[in-house]
């Protein structure tokens, strides 16, 4: 009997929707023949589909969609945005969605119910433009928070690369391209371990940053992730294969019991990489953020999670830029919880940098 790999129960395609003319780019084309039995479904727009955006009775298939349907297109606006946390611009992204079925994730707050893969299939002219906008940038002569050397791109906001090479050759090409350029480096968060990364080539050129949790709350909010003890295990791997590795501890959710399981996670860590690794090692702290759309998409498909992202006793409202209500930890005691955690970093973790904490 044929044993399924993690790989094969995440992504199982059944339906493509797809713009008119991803046929005709390569890599539209390829990935049309990685799943020949798809059914094909033209649409105006990736951005537009009816009956899978908007329809509010999707919430119910969350993970059914997220499994079985993919969405190509091809990326209009290019534009890379300055950062200045986790990196120094965000990339012009070439995927957003996901497989994975995070409770807490933000991509699904602008998608309505139903948050598939889509891929963009014109990755040569997303290519050409990193590539120029590096250039344009000429050497980093003032070292931040996000490298001391290196502009770093990240690639990743609005989906798991890791996931994503499961679809195309979108995310191999983009390592490729930072493994060549001088004074620029990708970077990218992932919960999922994709061994096949080993074998590429990225000569320091990309950094991948393994978010974790405590396991045992990784089990209710990080749905269809790999294990925690698995993404700590890849950590050595990683950089023996040219890889730069951080951690992204995150979103750190805060209950009863919280500091005691965040202090085991830490000794895993420690107990769990060798030398290298730690020499290299640098790290991002997030307290969750949540928010009250996403709240109630998620009351329609996992409500248990909600029982520890939803803390009225906990959080305070804010109104983001985009008019939409967040809540987040109250302040005050946020800051003296940011504080507890990285003096626990330091103490476990000493060559661990935090790169920043909020």
């Amino acid at each position: 009997m044929t044993t399924r790999t993690h790989a094969d129960r995440l992504l199982d395609v059944t339906t493509i929707f797809h713009e008119r003319d991803v046929p005709d780019f390569p890599r539209g084309a390829e990935i049309l023949a990685r799943f020949p039995d798809a059914e094909r479904v033209e649409v105006l727009s990736h951005q537009a589909i009816p009956g899978l955006y908007g329809n509010e009775g999707n919430v119910e298939d969350w993970v059914r969609n997220k499994r079985s349907v993919l969405v190509l297109g091809t990326k209009k606006s290019l534009t890379a945005r300055p950062n200045g946390r986790s990196s120094d611009f965000i990339a012009p992204s070439t995927s957003n969605g996901c497989a994975m079925a995070c409770s807490y994730c933000y991509v699904p707050r602008r998608k309505g119910y139903a948050n598939p893969i889509t891929a963009f299939v014109n990755i040569e002219k997303i290519l050409g433009y990193l590539e120029r906008h590096a250039g344009r940038q000429g050497p980093k002569t003032v070292p931040n928070q996000c490298d001391p050397v290196d502009w770093v791109y990240d690639l990743g906001e609005n989906g798991d690369c890791s996931v994503d090479a499961l679809v195309s050759d979108n995310v191999r090409d983009l390592v490729d391209l930072y493994a060549r350029l001088d004074g620029a480096k990708a970077s990218f968060a992932t919960k999922f371990v994709n061994r096949d990364l080993l074998g590429w080539d990225p000569r320091g050129g990309t950094r991948v940053r393994f978010s974790l949790m405590p396991q045992e709350m990784s089990k209710k909010l990080d749905l269809r992730t790999s294990r925690i003890a698995e993404r700590i295990a890849a950590i050595d791997d990683f950089v023996e294969a040219g890889y730069e590795v951080h951690l992204n501890f995150s979103p750190v959710v805060v209950h009863k019991g919280w500091k005691a399981e965040w202090a085991e996670l830490l000794e895993q860590v420690a107990d769990g990489i060798g030398e290298k690794a730690k020499a290299q090692l640098a790290c991002e702290v997030i307290f969750l953020t949540h928010n009250e759309q996403l709240h109630e998409v998620n009351l329609g498909w996992h409500p248990q999670g909600e029982e520890q992202l939803w803390r009225s006793d906990l959080q305070q409202r804010k109104r983001s830029e985009s008019g939409q209500w967040n809540v987040r930890y109250k302040s005050t005691w946020k800051r003296r919880w940011v504080d507890e955690l990285t003096a626990m970093i330091g103490e476990t973790l000493p060559t661990c940098r935090v790169r920043y904490a909020f």
